[in-house]
């Protein structure tokens, strides 16, 4: 017997393991910058999120471009 492997089953685990820890890390910055008084009054965890995704397409442009 041939047993292949599934490779849609670990790419879709990659993406959901990356938007889990993406949404971890972007909560925990966002407390640690709300506890420590970091904040500015008018932002959110949406303002935290989008400067976490920026941070993050830089990363991959990044990547891309070195590779």
């Amino acid at each position: 017997m041939i047993f292949e492997q599934n490779n849609s089953i670990e790419n879709i685990g990659k993406k959901v393991g990356y938007l889990f820890s993406y949404f971890l890390f972007t909560t925990l910055l966002f407390f640690v910058i709300l506890l420590s008084k970091k904040l500015p009054n008018t932002w959110t965890y949406f303002h935290i999120m989008v400067v976490t995704a920026g941070i993050t397409l830089i990363g991959v442009i990044l990547k891309n471009v070195l590779k």
